[in-house]
């Protein structure tokens, strides 16, 4: 195990059994290092900010406040591979903006050596793309986070123009489509609209009624619907 996993480790093993605390000897067998090696990581741990104190006495030992958590500098190689290649995924989608700031953070706040390595090795991974297909306007994903009416200027698959004021309920993304499920006013009901068929959007003052998504509205027969938080 590198250090950067065995910090991350140390932290998790610590929270675990929070608020008791884990000897220094009892940790460096369970990390299969010297006592003087898990010393020095708990005070690296320390002098970043998070909250590890040594309680004296035989039963004493190292605790952490339970609430405390390592953040993305202790990302295994894996997990910062895994993120990079999701937020990659975004690169056309209507949070492409926000994922390539998102990514730049990741690394930043990394070690250089293994910002280094998950760099190199997800520039190995390649998605192959259409590549004709116009990406989803950025206001998109202001329109779902703004909690507003948005007055929509769109062009259906026939390519007959409208305007119309919807209220955003949520977004499917499917063969790297987005689309913005909405109330549509002037069809009274449910619609999805596809992100490159959208002109333009308009974030509106008023916030729309509360309200719920029918399962049935989101019943959709060539494909199985999940959650990006599953």
């Amino acid at each position: 195990m590198n250090r950067t996993d065995r910090l991350y480790a140390l932290v998790e093993e610590l929270r675990a059994v929070s608020p008791r605390p884990r000897s220094g000897t009892w940790l460096a067998q369970r990390f299969e290092v010297s006592v003087r090696t898990i010393e020095r990581d708990l005070a690296a741990l320390q002098q970043s900010g998070l909250p590890i104190w040594a309680e004296p006495g035989r039963t004493g030992g190292y605790a952490i406040d339970a609430a405390a958590t390592l953040g993305p500098a202790g990302f295994t190689l894996d997990e910062a591979l895994a993120v990079l290649i999701g937020l990659g995924t975004l690169d056309s989608s209507p949070f492409r903006h926000a994922a390539r700031t998102a990514a730049r953070k990741t690394l930043a706040v990394m070690p250089a050596r293994d910002a280094a390595r998950a760099t190199a090795l997800a520039s190995r991974i390649h998605l192959l793309e259409e590549g004709d297909d116009a990406p989803a306007p950025a206001e998109f994903a202001a329109a779902l986070r703004a909690d507003r009416v948005v007055r929509l200027r769109y062009r259906d698959r026939t390519g007959e123009e409208s305007v119309r004021d919807v209220e955003p309920l949520g977004s499917i993304g499917k063969d790297g489509q987005w689309y913005l499920v909405a109330w549509c006013r002037l069809r009274d009901g449910v619609r999805a609209f596809r992100g490159d068929r959208m002109l333009s959007l308009e974030l509106t003052d008023e916030r729309p009624p509360r309200r719920i998504l029918p399962p049935e509205a989101l019943t959709i027969e060539y494909g199985r619907l999940r959650s990006v938080v599953d």
